[in-house]
């Protein structure tokens, strides 16, 4: 870049790679799918600037599979997804963002890639060549399980029944790729076809095949052609084996020279006929042999089966527990220079501004895989990079996917700038549920489903029942690993494999955390050594019939504590792939279980809460936010994203229920009333059992009360709101894994589910009395939104507004978070909130209140704190923070930097405080409370324009929120 196009924008410097690396003023999350690609994100652009945020924050842009609606399952990362609009599409949309002075910053996938569909050309590599294949070292296989069977092969958990069912029904077939293959390579060669999915075969597996064909070649003048067809047989099966022990250099020469035999095969088929018919009867022949077929699939580098014995038989290692998305080998330094390649030639260019990491407690060594990223940004933006350094000093903005428990920090020497903002989210929405209100809501919540398990008690069983389960294959890899390590150690190796087993699956089961951070060579995070104990001890306390000392054997393990060097490097990595399980298990138990069985009050049941947590105390909050401001003031914050359960002013609305709970149970005794006609009994075992479950309607009854759309859609399209609540609901369902699962559906359930939903959705009486509690409390819950998202704009951080959040966001679990966003209309709406705020900024307040079911109250809230942050950049990201104590009511606080000075007040818990007497947190309701500022002088609301002079240090709130419910105080000069 020349020196006078970095002068075409005062903006423009954040582009160029050199300088100093660029801290986000505030993110906007766009979801990049091929309906919504970068030419439509380029068309948003102007808008995102107008709206006041300095960076383009996009979904994962790379080579996915075909019309993925996430990015996540990456297919190559040396690729940016055609589908998106390829490099050329990525070079135009940030030339547009620089154009605008906006930065941008790319969601990057460390942890696994996509390999379903036969699209991912490496993981197709290694199914043709096993260890062989120049990318084995790309993915976590243990190539010598403890099942014989699956030694030197990968098992593919594919098959729609047993394999011997699935052969003798003719499902499995060989058969020969042609031209339509060329862009994949495989042109040429053979393959193994299951329905539409083709998989590779070993080159030296068809040396057979080939000698077929050349028999089965008559003619006599094709005696030449027929030679080379034997020639390239012997020339297939005179490869190296795949298990054979080979260098880097062998694996390439055995690559090659597999392609040499393919390209002479395709280029014999094309001189004769006769070829491809001998190929062809080949082919057919093997195919009409049971007992060939068989053969031929047995001699592969992988092992087609069931699905359903995934969960106790793969061994390569998943996300979570996705057959598709296979684990990365990040650790290996290859792995990391191949997969980050493109990625720091797009820094380097000055497109790429930061990076957003997705699922790290994934990764072998998270702390080392942090240390290779800023070193390889250091390279890219010639930047220096010293390890340890101050954390202002890193060569690129970093943050983290993390979940933080509560009491959990995130550790301070990792080199990033923070964590997405799962924490805050948690930190800010607890402050909207009344610590005092638990035992009142829990009596409902028992009452009502029957449930009197305490959260902990859940969270242990649905976390044993994925140990027992979907994750039952990692458990049983890792204690083979652990038997290995006992067998070395006189000490241990009476300890049975069904003891170490079981001692594992409770001493995960007890983990506090998502996982510790033991290094290799015994480094750990401060704190590390209490959470394995914690555990240990809590595992021992609930497994008395075990051998105790097995327990003893665990923590000097994970610990890593012993002398001798060999052991410790076992011992480490041992711990590290421990580490690698504890999280995926956590989060499946937890998030994807726990938080749909337990569901006393939906909105703490968020990722990153803990719905334990009932409500967080204002000096809670306070607190956490003056150690955000200290420790990681370039933290994210978050308070909705793509996998959040609920967006974000959903959960505001639910939380209002915390606070009337006598109303919240009158009305749920109604419509308990209102649903006996769309329940069943089956009897069982133990009784009758009602389908839909109680828990599930408790759930539902909070969801259609969070969900119940602000702008009059119900009455357009009832149906669309029906389909909406029962997609959530059967996932929710499925997720909870109690009545029907994602494994076994239970088709009846389901039904009575959306039975259910659609009977009392065309009930005017229930409709009408929803409408009734809705109206009651919609505005409180609206003032929680606005709040929320007021104090997400202006506190320590770097506030990310996901897409469409700028006005109400009342969305369920994905795929429902993830709907397009109309921009054309937001755009003409914030042209209207712009010219009448410069025109009377108070009375388009007061307007956008009355009318604050269309959000433009909200979109008009985000609008000014951003333009805030535009005017005062360094108050903000760098500004001290000071909690201002006003009463239980009001979330109030200020930043100042020298003279600049700005304070946040944002009113809670609104229902208690007006009693239901008026709508909003306005006027007298406050009484003679006052909000102490930091200092006298003038200060303008930049919400409503109204100014006060303060000559003391006193506003009455009964002033400040005379007519708005909100304030955001600008210091004047």
């Amino acid at each position: 870049m020349t020196d006078a196009a970095r002068n075409d924008t005062d903006t423009a410097p954040p582009h160029d790679a050199a300088g100093e690396p660029r801290i986000p003023l505030a993110t906007y999350r766009l979801q990049l799918h091929p309906g919504f690609d970068f030419a439509h994100a380029t068309r948003v652009l102007e808008y995102l600037k107008r709206l006041g945020v300095s960076d383009a924050y996009l979904s994962p842009i790379w080579q996915a599979g075909p019309g993925s609606t996430h990015g996540y399952d990456v297919t190559d990362h040396a690729r940016i997804n055609p589908e998106l609009g390829g490099q050329g599409g990525f070079t135009r949309f940030t030339d547009a963002a620089r154009e605008r002075g906006l930065g941008v910053l790319l969601d990057f996938v460390p942890n696994h890639m996509g390999v379903g569909g036969g699209h991912n050309r490496y993981w197709e590599d290694v199914l043709e060549h096993g260890q062989a294949s120049r990318y084995a070292h790309f993915f976590d296989i243990d190539w010598e399980p403890l099942k014989r069977a699956l030694a030197g092969k990968v098992l593919l958990p594919v098959l729609g029944d047993l394999y011997g069912r699935v052969l003798e029904q003719g499902q499995l077939k060989v058969v020969r790729l042609g031209e339509e293959y060329e862009h994949e390579g495989r042109a040429g060669k053979f393959g193994l076809r299951y329905y539409d999915r083709t998989f590779p075969l070993s080159p030296r597996s068809v040396a057979g095949l080939l000698q077929r064909a050349a028999d089965l070649t008559r003619l006599s003048d094709e005696n030449d052609l027929r030679g080379e067809l034997y020639s390239l047989a012997v020339q297939a099966g005179n490869l190296p084996r795949s298990t054979d022990a080979l260098s880097n250099l062998e694996r390439l020469a055995r690559a090659r020279e597999t392609a040499v035999i393919a390209r002479r095969l395709q280029a014999l088929t094309a001189q004769s006929p006769a070829i491809p018919r001998g190929l062809d009867a080949a082919v057919r022949e093997v195919n009409m042999d049971q007992e060939a077929l068989d053969r031929l699939i047995r001699e592969q580098n992988y092992r087609l089966s069931y699905w359903r014995v995934a969960s106790e038989q793969i061994n390569y290692r998943r996300f979570f527990d996705i057959n598709d998305l296979a684990a990365l080998r990040m650790e290996d330094p290859r792995v990391f220079t191949w997969a980050h390649a493109l990625l720091f030639d797009l820094v380097r260019q000055g497109r790429v501004q930061g990076i957003r990491l997705d699922h790290t407690d994934g990764l072998y060594d998270p702390a080392g895989y942090f240390g290779q990223l800023q070193d390889g940004a250091a390279a890219a933006t010639g930047r220096a990079y010293e390890p340890g350094g101050p954390r202002a000093a890193l060569p690129m903005y970093v943050v983290a996917e993390k979940i933080l428990e509560p009491g959990e920090t995130l550790p301070d020497s990792w080199p990033i700038h923070g964590t997405t903002g799962y924490d805050f989210l948690a930190q800010l929405g607890g402050t909207f549920v009344p610590d005092t209100g638990e035992e009142e809501v829990t009596a409902i919540y028992r009452r009502f489903t029957g449930d009197r398990t305490e959260y902990g008690e859940t969270l242990h069983d649905t976390k044993e029942l994925i140990l027992r389960t979907s994750l039952s294959s990692e458990l049983y890899g890792l204690a083979e690993r652990l038997e290995r390590l006992a067998e070395r150690d006189l000490r241990w190796r009476d300890f049975t494999l069904t003891t170490l087993r079981a001692a594992l699956r409770e001493v995960i089961a007890c983990f506090p955390v998502y996982r510790t951070y033991v290094r290799q060579d015994g480094r750990r995070e401060r704190g590390d050594d209490g959470k394995i104990g914690r555990a240990i001890a809590d595992a021992r306390l609930l497994n008395r019939e075990l051998d105790p000392t097995v327990f003893d054997f665990l923590e000097e393990l994970l610990t890593v504590r012993t002398q001798d060097p060999l052991t410790a490097q076992a011992y480490g990595d041992f711990a590290l792939r421990f580490q690698q399980l504890t999280g995926p298990v956590t989060a499946k138990g937890a998030e994807d279980t726990a938080f749909y069985r337990y569901v006393r009050l939906l909105t703490l049941n968020e990722v990153g809460g803990d719905p334990a947590l009932f409500g967080t105390p204002l000096h809670t909050y306070h607190t956490q936010a003056r150690a955000r401001a200290a420790h990681w003031p370039h933290a994210m914050l978050s308070t909705s994203t793509h996998d959040t359960k609920r967006g974000e002013d959903t959960r505001a609305r639910i939380a209002v229920l915390s606070e009337m709970p006598q109303t919240w149970a009158a009305y749920l005794s109604v419509w308990s009333r209102l649903s006996r006609p769309y329940e069943f009994y089956d009897q069982g075992g133990r009784g009758p059992k009602r389908s839909p479950s109680f828990a599930d309607s408790y759930a539902l009854f909070q969801t259609i009360l969070g969900a119940w759309p602000l702008d009059g859609s119900f009455e357009r399209d009832p149906d669309a709101f029906a389909d909406r609540l029962t997609a959530y609901a059967h996932k929710a369902a499925r997720e909870a894994k109690l009545h029907t699962t994602w494994a076994a559906p239970n088709a009846d359930y389901e039904s009575r589910l959306a039975g259910l939903i659609r009977g009392l959705l065309a009930s005017p009486e229930f409709v009408g009395s929803v409408r009734e509690l809705h109206a009651r409390l919609s505005p409180y819950g609206a003032q929680n939104g606005l709040s929320t998202a007021l104090v997400r704009l202006t506190a320590p951080g770097v506030p990310d507004t996901y897409q469409g959040s700028e006005v109400w966001n009342q969305s369920l679990v994905d795929p429902d978070n993830r709907r397009p966003v109309d921009y054309p209309d937001l755009q003409r709406r914030l042209t209207r909130l712009q010219a009448a705020h410069a025109t009377d900024p108070a009375a388009l307040a007061q307007d956008v209140l009355a009318r604050y079911h269309d959000g433009d109250v909200k979109l008009l809230t985000t609008w000014v704190a951003l333009q805030a942050r535009q005017a005062a950049p360094d108050l903000f990201m760098h500004g001290d923070y000071q909690p201002i104590e006003t009463g239980k009511f009001l979330l109030a606080f200020s930043r100042t930097l020298g003279r600049q000075v700005v304070v946040v007040a944002a009113p809670r818990l609104a229902y208690t405080l007006t009693r239901e007497k008026q709508a909003w947190a306005t006027g007298d309701v406050w009484g003679r409370r006052e909000l102490t500022l930091p200092a006298p002088g003038t200060y303008r609301n930049a919400l409503t324009g109204e100014v006060h002079t303060v000559r003391g240090r006193k506003l009455p709130l009964a002033r400040l929120f005379a007519t708005f419910p909100l304030a955001l105080l600008l210091r004047e000069p």
